[in-house]
């Protein structure tokens, strides 16, 4: 029980800076829009990621969110990651920028397991 609240705090805080911080912190950088406008997305795009991250690491960090948030949350971000990927595939080709959102799908993985291993272990205990 223990390795797994360790595992799932971990993810999940490694999750809420790549997709909470970092997002809100440098949208509006030059290089972020120069970012969203060479994979051939508008600007207002980037905005509207910005925003709906905001929402979806809340949703993941807060532990009173219902359950049903926390797996609507998990999956756009793995719908997010998805399609960076397949984005920077298309546009750049096989490089780092295209794999580094698979990483961080992984690391998201490992939080999703981990929340339901310590969602299970709660109804056990009830």
């Amino acid at each position: 029980m223990k390795s797994t609240k360790i595992i799932f705090w971990t993810t999940t805080i490694l999750i809420f800076l790549f997709e909470g911080v970092m997002p809100a912190l440098t949208s509006q950088s030059e290089l972020a829009k120069e970012g969203i406008r060479h994979l051939g997305y508008p600007e207002y795009f980037g905005n509207a990621l910005v925003v709906f991250k905001i929402l979806g690491v809340l949703a993941l960090i807060i532990p009173q969110v219902p359950a049903r948030i926390k797996e609507w949350a998990y999956a756009g971000f793995g719908f997010d990651f998805t399609f960076a990927s397949i984005s920077h595939f298309a546009v750049d080709g096989i490089g780092f920028q295209a794999f580094f959102p698979l990483i961080v799908f992984a690391v998201l993985i490992l939080s999703y397991v981990s929340y339901h291993k310590l969602e299970r272990f709660k109804r056990i205990a009830l």
